[in-house]
């Protein structure tokens, strides 16, 4: 009984430590992509910052990326840039990778 307790146990363990990378690793996707974009609207360091973590809020709104999404290329186009959803899209696909080496690197 004590082997099904102890795999139950190592399950769940696994389980919390897989769901908190994945919150880890979209959060700094979403820092990164903000940053991304700041400097697409040559935003000052200090708007830069501020606006990296709004990206990171905007996330919460509903799940999925959609919101994201949503706020970059509003945000963008708001700001007089050309730009495109496939172009934004790209971008939340090359910050996933790079957020998930960052932190797949520190563990």
């Amino acid at each position: 009984m004590t082997d099904f307790k102890d795999r139950e146990r190592a399950e769940e363990a696994k389980f919390a430590h897989d769901e908190d990378m994945h919150f880890r690793i979209t959060a700094r996707r979403n820092r990164l992509l903000g940053a991304w974009a700041a400097d697409l609207m040559k935003l000052s360091a200090v708007e830069a910052e501020a606006y990296a973590k709004a990206v990171v809020q905007a996330d919460f709104e509903e799940a999925g990326d959609e919101d994201v999404i949503r706020k970059l290329l509003g945000d963008l186009i708001s700001a007089g840039l050309d730009t495109s959803e496939a172009e934004v899209r790209a971008a939340l696909e090359a910050k996933a990778v790079e957020a998930r080496r960052a932190l797949m690197g520190e563990g």
